[in-house]
């Protein structure tokens, strides 16, 4: 599938939002529910979930080592993503009811055994994380799949993103590559936007940003840059016990940066310098107009000594003065009014 086929508008000015609903779920269907319904009340595009084969994520001795960051998660690292994990049948009903509520369903695949889930759950696009750019096995996996890959490029060099865009094109896969900064969060200093331009135009596809900010300023000024695409995490509650959390937006921002997202289409504009219909209101206000300096006598000509510009600008505009200067006027002309045509024989 290509790319375009999934994502029509990438030329029409709509940025596509992705909320990031990631592990914010923190394993709870119902919570994971209520981030598909904030997604949807802000007018996000598609909600994103994450799939993690755990016994494929890392060596024994790193998931079985005691970890103490969320306890009611679990004792180790296996226990905490294992409880951060859905079943098949509850990412089918997530997918049913994101469906649902208008928005595309997308995960992340972090393994070749999550592609294979994923593939029978039926997701509308997958996305690959910065850390799963090197990950050549994986790349070539989900190339095959004929579906839109979302990839995004943080904590990688260029050749490292040639050899994935590589991949993923040599195989049709539909592709969008997403300018990233993997530090959480990411200083204003470090965003780095001027990369949207290089991945563009270095490899002709859609671009867009995967912002790790506090806030959201970034993430505006990747779409007015000409990102085609945001994703953002985002949170009930950035108090919440989790990995991602406090790098979340919470509900009033996400739905704040999604408003303001939708309105730069309107700000940038056409690019076509007119006068617009409410300029002229305050054009007819302030420019000025052809106006009598003295007080003129019937069937004199009129010329430059008697004339004068002043607001508003409803009359007769210096541009156009040759129009009426020589002419004869029909009858005396007080002085400090307006000149307009029907003063003139």
């Amino acid at each position: 599938m290509h790319w375009n086929d999934f994502f029509p508008d990438n030329t029409s000015g709509h940025c596509y939002v992705i909320a990031e609903a990631g592990l914010n779920h923190n394993g709870s269907l119902a919570i994971a529910k209520s981030l598909i319904d904030l997604a949807a009340l802000a007018g996000a595009d598609s909600v994103k979930f994450q799939k993690r084969t755990v016994d494929r994520l890392a060596v024994k001795e790193v998931l079985d080592a005691k970890d103490d960051r969320f306890p009611e998660f679990g004792g180790t690292y296996r226990e905490i993503r294992e409880h951060l994990e859905f079943d098949f049948e509850e990412y089918l009903e997530l997918k049913t009811y994101t469906h649902s509520k208008g928005l595309d369903f997308i995960v992340t695949a972090f393994d070749k055994d999550a592609v294979d889930f994923l593939e029978k759950v039926g997701v509308d696009a997958y996305k690959l994380a910065s850390h799963s750019l090197t990950n050549i096995d994986l790349l070539k996996y989900i190339a095959q799949v004929n579906k839109p890959v979302i990839l995004s490029t943080g904590m990688a060099d260029i050749d490292e993103i040639d050899r994935a865009v590589n991949i993923l094109k040599e195989n049709g896969a539909g592709l969008a590559l997403l300018h990233c900064v993997s530090a959480y969060p990411t200083p204003l200093d470090q965003c780095n936007l001027k990369m949207m331009d290089v991945l563009r135009e270095r490899y002709n596809c859609v671009v867009g940003y995967s912002g790790h900010e506090l806030g959201y300023l970034p993430t505006l000024s990747a779409v007015t840059s000409g990102g085609s695409i945001v994703e953002r995490h985002f949170t009930l509650d950035n108090t919440m016990t989790g990995f991602d959390h406090k790098l979340s937006l919470e509900g009033d921002q996400l739905i704040s940066m999604v408003r303001d997202i939708r309105s730069i289409p309107g700000i940038m504009g056409s690019g076509e310098k007119k006068v617009s219909e409410t300029e002229w209101i305050t054009r007819n206000k302030y420019h000025v107009s052809m106006a009598s300096a003295i007080d003129v006598p019937a069937g004199v000509k009129l010329d430059e000594s008697m004339i004068t510009y002043r607001n508003p600008g409803t009359g007769i505009p210096p541009k156009n003065a040759d129009s009426v200067l020589g002419r004869v006027t029909k009858a005396e002309i007080p002085a400090d009014v307006l000149i307009s045509m029907d003063m003139f024989e």
